[in-house]
């Protein structure tokens, strides 16, 4: 699918004369695909987090945040696909537009695809996550180590809303962090919180 038409619904859900997100255009791919965790006080407080694959940012709205502990299972619900910019993108978004509320870049890096079939052979990662089921290795400022992602609800002939869960793969190193109190973190970007952007948005 073009890149045009895999954020269309991306773009159809936005007026850009209104809102600062990006609209996505010719970001660069880099060598590593990269991957941003996302905090949005929108309607519902909640993670977004994004995954590059390809030329886009597979994305999941995930409400308590990645957690480093392997006993938890995270709920994660996909949304669409988001730009490459997107991954810069931290400000308020007006309400009245689609996820009006501020955003922060929680944390944001690089990641590595992990997926293997049974054989042991490599997957490519757009195939793992169509079949349901994907792993990789994250590099960030706060996150670091093995996930994975298993859709367990709806997709490719399944009933009612696709839904996923998030989990840290045991071992990894002790550097790995959780999911913070959302309204205390602060940006790995820029060192604000949520309310400190929403207050210099309002300044501006």
């Amino acid at each position: 699918m073009a890149e045009r038409d895999r954020l269309r619904d991306y773009r159809g859900k936005r007026d850009f004369d209104r809102t600062g997100e990006p609209r996505g255009r010719d970001a660069s791919a880099g060598d590593k695909p990269r991957f941003v965790v996302q905090i949005h006080d929108a309607s519902t407080m909640h993670f977004d987090f994004r995954l590059q694959v390809g030329d886009v940012l597979k994305s999941w709205s995930v409400p308590k945040g990645p957690s480093a502990d392997p006993k938890d299972k995270r709920l994660a619900v996909p949304t669409e696909d988001h730009p490459l910019e997107y991954e810069e993108f931290e400000g308020v978004i007006p309400h009245g537009e689609y996820g009006g509320g501020t955003v922060i870049v929680w944390d944001h890096g690089t990641y590595e695809p992990l997926s293997h079939d049974h054989a042991g052979r490599p997957v490519d990662f757009a195939q793992s996550l169509e079949r349901g089921h994907a792993t990789f290795r994250l590099s960030g400022s706060k996150l670091h180590g093995e996930y994975a992602l298993t859709r367990f609800r709806g997709g490719q002939g399944g009933d009612g809303e696709e839904a996923w869960l998030l989990v840290k793969r045991a071992g990894g190193t002790a550097r790995t962090h959780g999911a913070p109190d959302p309204r205390r973190a602060r940006s790995a970007k820029s060192g604000r919180t949520l309310a400190q952007v929403a207050s210099d948005t309002a300044g501006e």
